[in-house]
């Protein structure tokens, strides 16, 4: 039967697979934007093949190592160590050394002791008060012959002013601000906080608060100018250097001739000794 012109050579289904050898190739799906990879179900092996392309997983597999305990203990094990270093740096440059005024640090404890070990006889302030009299007088007599014979003889203008010089380099000292700072502690553990000022004036004219001051004519000697300066050894073995060990002799001193720095400071200003 002829075909109808609406059927001729339309080929049907079975005879389009069967004309290619009976195969046809598939049409590969579309790929997922990125934004559309569904979510990485937990603990899968990279089930969508997204670790070669840089995806999600591994970020999350990055993440994950970046905060593990491990990763946290040796970032701070690296920071300790390199604090440790600049430390170590620091004291070899100098920069972490204590000042040199506080490296021969007293405690409060030791000036306590030698406090109780510095009280003084009144008998024995006042045979020391006596020397020191003389000494003042003696040197009185001799500045007023120098300073009548000053005004005659040029040898002895030389001589009076060279004697000033020397008093006055015996007064001075680069220490004093650390030994006043020992006296003040010193004298308040007596009680005597009130009479600071006195102290402080009194051993100014004294000895300018050096402890290796020595008096050019008397040989009075240190902080308190002891009279002997051997007198000082009743208070330590260190007496020639040590401020502590001095402030504690004259502090000592003062008490049982004077009872405290007020009373020797007022006896100063009428006597120009003590």
């Amino acid at each position: 039967m002829p075909q109808s012109r609406g059927t001729r050579g339309r080929p049907s289904a079975s005879s389009q697979r069967g004309r290619g050898g009976g195969d046809t190739r598939r049409v590969p799906a579309p790929r997922l934007a990125p934004d559309d990879q569904p979510p990485v179900p937990y603990g899968s092996d990279d089930p969508y093949g997204t670790e070669a392309a840089g995806g999600p997983w591994k970020e999350s597999r990055t993440w994950r190592l970046l905060t593990s305990n491990a990763t946290i203990t040796v970032a701070a094990i690296c920071v300790l160590s390199g604090t440790l270093i600049l430390v170590d740096v620091s004291k070899m440059v100098g920069g972490s050394e204590p000042p040199k005024l506080a490296v021969g640090d007293v405690s409060t404890n030791d000036m306590l002791a030698k406090l109780t070990g510095s009280d003084m006889d009144p008998i024995a302030a006042d045979s020391i008060a006596a020397a020191k009299k003389r000494a003042y007088e003696q040197h009185q007599r001799e500045l007023a012959a120098l300073k009548v014979k000053a005004k005659r003889d040029a040898t002895a203008r030389l001589k009076l002013k060279a004697e000033q010089e020397r008093e006055r380099l015996a007064k001075t000292n680069p220490s004093a601000v650390e030994n006043k700072r020992y006296g003040r502690k010193m004298s308040a553990l007596k009680g005597w906080d009130r009479c600071w000022s006195s102290l402080e004036t009194l051993w100014n004219h004294e000895s300018g608060w050096n402890e290796r001051a020595e008096n050019p004519s008397s040989g009075a000697y240190g902080i308190p100018q002891a009279l002997p300066g051997s007198k000082l050894a009743t208070a330590g073995a260190d007496w020639r250097t040590s401020s502590p060990t001095q402030i504690s002799w004259g502090l000592g001193y003062i008490k049982a001739r004077y009872k405290d720095p007020c009373g020797a400071w007022a006896w100063w200003t009428t006597h120009h000794w003590y």
